[in-house]
């Protein structure tokens, strides 16, 4: 088959787009990826043609190279066709070594073992550095935009392959001061440079001689592909957020340069910054995110150098380059922006963000960047939401919210207004400044009002409860705001009782500083106006929600009077929930006598059924026995129908049982592994359990709420795989856990039992440290035994030994730990504790009867807990 057609071409490119998927599934899909590399170097299309087939290759490799062998062949067709290309000026040139790039980079072919990445790396990076490659590759004129090209493919590849460039940081250094594309050289070494810093952290290597100009791979010459096998984790190319990651995340404080090195280093950090006045905005913020996320956390290079670009974009417009100066600032903080600074940038976002002209995104932008501001100094504990110390009041008056507002825009303003309230706090107690939380409340009240009107627009609602979450979660405690939001809310329901859905998913979301006080204020207002119809449809949603044992007598009283209204299924059905709330909560009493009211008089059966089956639990079972059943369990059975046959089995299967539990639980050898401690639950039954459910609870909150675990059937003499129980300790300390099962025995019952405590010693928190590299662990050790001073503790013990010595007492307790060992006279042991302690032990020159042990930790109230361990070793072994 020949050559198509530019019409067939444009037909068939059109029928392809418009869905992808189901062409490539179609008779054609196959042929589209060979026919469209054959027709590149058909003479019969026209290169405006055969541009736009490249960009289809750029748009869908993945459809068109679905796997690795395609992406290889493609990339080495676009290859040959770029050399056969004749030497006049084309405008191929750059399409097909974007496409050849894209080819090997989406189909993952891109490795030492691929010939058209052998092929591809020396040529672009040829053309990168302005080579003459020979008549196939244009005239002069093209020389430079394939040259930029050709940086941008690069900047590719090593953005998919992380350290692909390491080994060529001196020959892009030489370019950057020679004619050439600055933006595209600049982006490509700052990224190189970036990717190499960290994985020769990760290695504990130095930079061995990288940013010294030197001989390149070229065409035919091996890669050298080291540094990008060893970085083959991917690095995203910019930190996540202003807060970027801890000290240690990007693991660059474990490099240490030579004075010659860092010299080095410093001077191709200066010369990027000082070309970065060339680039585009974006560019220059890109290019100051890659040096400011390295430099940071690397030693000896101050952040001075940063400091002359800082003086000229402290009054940029650019939205860019505005993000990428308080990136700086929010990893450098003082040591490189003065408190002067400081209150420029304060001022100016302030400022930039009442300009009336100013667009909603903008406006959004510079509000986000005033309540996230990173401070030189912040107070308060880390991660605690305030605004600046520098931002008052007064210079925020242009700011606050009003009803005029976009909605997003006044949620962004409200939630200033309310950390400036915060921080008012103290004023108001005194009388000094009430303005602030009166303008909230009329702010409020406003909303109120407006979600309250008859016939409104949804939105209004929805923004009124954002509102008044978002005030919640700013000040909840403060009760001298939160009092009159309840009765705003309370009468926001009175006057409209259809937003009962939305009370409900606030109650569902708000803390108890809100939550008790609206339950009580939106239970009154239901039960002192009982309606009918659709009023009373949403007093009940609202009921079901707000019932509890307070107040029994009125919402009796309510329900009631409802029962004559509720004459379809609906309705009764959310009576019927009520009466599930309360029996949940605990009341009785007047209940019964109205389930049996229900079970008589309501006309539709399956409301009768419900009522005569809530009377048989609140008649049979006593309260954390009727919560448990009503309550959601996996092993509660599940009803094919609502509708049940009334007898005394079905009574019997619905009730828990407590019984003498057939199971013997224990706890298996210790897992010191993972990022938190775990457990190991061996399980042994006396005879078939089904749908086992274990809950424990953890005494004196020492722990986070340990979830349950399910199983779905035991037998005995049916070996079975340990349970594996994760423990999140709140402080590093033994506890014990209280165990319930839950499960359902052969016959249908289901039953419930006490199973004894199961304890959770001090070892089995222990956790070890990552393992450093071979010839690192002892500088590893040292560098964790010098943090934990001065904020730590020192202290030396002696640990008695049994008979078989301390090399048999390591083994048997403390190996996985081990992190250098002189066996059988000096061992150093790391242990993690967590949530984010450390205990660290020397443990050398053993006695006939025990040996002195030295240790340091973070956290001094395990010392008691390390001394009874270590005490009882020698009794273990």
């Amino acid at each position: 088959m020949g050559p198509l057609s530019r019409e067939n071409w444009a037909q068939r490119v059109a029928t392809f787009r418009a869905s992808p998927s189901a062409f490539m599934a179609g008779p054609e899909g196959e042929d589209l990826g060979r026919d469209l590399l054959s027709d590149l170097r058909s003479e019969k299309l026209s290169e405006q043609t055969k541009v736009s087939l490249l960009s289809l290759s750029l748009e869908y490799p993945a459809q068109l190279w679905p796997d690795a062998p395609a992406a290889e062949a493609a990339a080495t067709s676009l290859l040959d066709t770029l050399v056969l290309l004749h030497p006049r000026p084309s405008a191929l040139r750059r399409p097909l070594l974007l496409a050849a790039t894209t080819a090997l980079a989406a189909g993952g072919a891109l490795g030492p073992t691929s010939g058209a990445s052998r092929r591809l790396l020396p040529l672009l990076l040829g053309l990168a550095a302005g080579r003459d490659l020979g008549r196939g590759f244009g005239p002069a004129s093209e020389q430079r935009p394939l040259q930029a090209t050709a940086c941008e493919c690069l900047r590719e590849l090593e953005s998919c392959k992380p350290g692909l460039l390491g080994g060529c940081l001196g020959l892009l250094r030489g370019l950057m001061g020679q004619e050439g594309p600055i933006q595209p050289l600049s982006l490509l070494l700052a990224l190189a440079l970036r990717n190499t810093l960290v994985i020769k952290a990760k290695a504990r290597a130095g930079l061995q001689g990288l940013l010294v100009a030197g001989n390149s791979p070229t065409e035919g010459s091996p890669w050298n592909w080291t540094l990008a096998e060893e970085g083959d984790a991917h690095i995203q190319p910019h930190a996540p957020s202003w807060s970027a990651a801890e000290e240690g995340e990007c693991g660059l404080a474990v490099l240490e340069p030579s004075p010659e090195e860092a010299r080095e280093l410093r001077a191709a950090v200066a010369q990027l910054l000082d070309t970065s006045y060339l680039l585009t905005p974006a560019a220059q913020a890109q290019l100051l995110w890659l040096l400011g996320w390295a430099v940071r956390g690397l030693r000896g290079q101050p952040p001075v150098l940063f400091k002359p670009q800082l003086v000229r974009l402290l009054g940029t417009a650019q939205l860019t380059l505005l993000h990428a100066v308080l990136a700086l600032k929010a990893a450098f903080g003082e040591a490189l922006f003065t408190a002067q600074d400081e209150a420029l940038l304060l001022r100016r976002l302030t400022l930039a963000a009442q300009h009336p002209a100013l667009p909603l995104p903008a406006h959004l932008f510079y509000l986000h960047c005033l309540l996230s501001f990173p401070e030189n100094w912040p107070l308060g504990p880390t991660g605690e939401e305030a605004v600046p110390l520098l931002l008052g009041s007064q210079l925020c008056r242009g700011l606050l919210p009003s009803l005029l507002h976009d909605p997003m825009a006044l949620l962004a303003r409200l939630h200033l207004l309310c950390l400036l309230c915060v921080e008012d706090e103290e004023k108001e107690e005194k009388g000094q400044d009430q303005s602030l939380r009166c303008y909230l409340e009329e702010l409020l009240a406003g909303l109120r009002q407006r979600a309250a009107l008859n016939g409104g627009p949804r939105a209004l609602a929805i923004l009124c409860f954002q509102a008044s979450y978002l005030v919640v979660c700013c000040l909840a405690g403060q009760p001298i705001v939160l009092t009159p939001l309840t009765h705003g809310l309370a009468q926001l329901y009175r006057a409209q009782p259809a937003l009962a859905p939305h009370f409900v998913d606030l109650l569902d979301r708000v803390g108890p500083e809100l939550g008790e006080p609206l339950r009580v204020a939106l239970r009154q207002e239901v039960v002192s106006r009982p309606g009918k119809d659709e009023v009373l449809r949403w007093h009940l949603q609202m009921l079901a929600k707000v019932a509890d044992e307070d107040a029994q007598s009125a919402t009796l009283s309510f329900l009631q009077a409802a029962a004559a209204h509720c004459l379809d299924w609906g309705l009764q059905q959310a009576l019927l929930q009520v009466c599930r709330a309360l029996l949940r909560a605990g009341v009785g009493g007047g209940l019964a006598d109205l389930l049996q009211v229900l079970a008589r008089q309501l006309e539709d059966p399956d409301g009768r059924d419900h009522a005569r089956l809530y009377y048989i639990l609140l008649a049979h079972l006593s309260g954390p026995k009727l919560g448990m059943a009503l309550g959601p369990s996996l092993a509660a059975p599940a009803l094919a129908s609502s509708l049940v046959a009334e007898n005394q089995g079905f009574a019997a299967a619905l009730m828990v049982q407590e019984a003498p539990a057939p199971i013997r639980l224990s706890i298996g050898p210790r897992r010191a592994e993972g990022p938190v401690p775990v457990l190991q639950l061996q399980v042994e039954v006396l005879e078939p359990v089904y749908s086992l459910e274990l809950r424990f609870h953890v005494e004196r909150q020492l722990y986070a709420p340990v979830g349950a675990v399910h199983v779905p059937c035991l037998c005995p003499g049916r070996p079975t795989s340990p349970l594996l129980l994760p423990l999140q300790p709140r402080r590093p300390a033994p506890t014990r856990l209280d165990v319930r099962a839950l499960y359902t025995t052969p016959t249908g019952l289901t039953c419930h039992a006490h199973l004894p405590p199961l304890p959770v010693n001090f070892a089995d928190l222990f956790l070890p440290f990552p393992q450093p590299p071979e010839g690192a662990k002892v500088g590893f050790f040292e560098e964790l035994w010098d943090s934990c001073l001065p904020e730590g503790t020192e202290s030396q013990l002696w640990c008695p030994l049994g008979p078989h010595g301390l090399e048999a007492l390591v083994s048997c307790h403390l190996e996985p730990f081990v992190v250098v060992a002189q066996a059988p006279t000096s061992y150093c042991i790391a242990i993690r504790l967590p949530p984010d302690s450390r205990l660290l032990l020397r443990l050398e020159a053993a006695h006939a009867d025990g040996v002195p042990v030295a240790l340091r930790t973070d956290d001094w109230a395990v010392l008691p807990l390390v001394g009874a361990y270590l005490r009882g070793l020698s009794a273990a072994v």
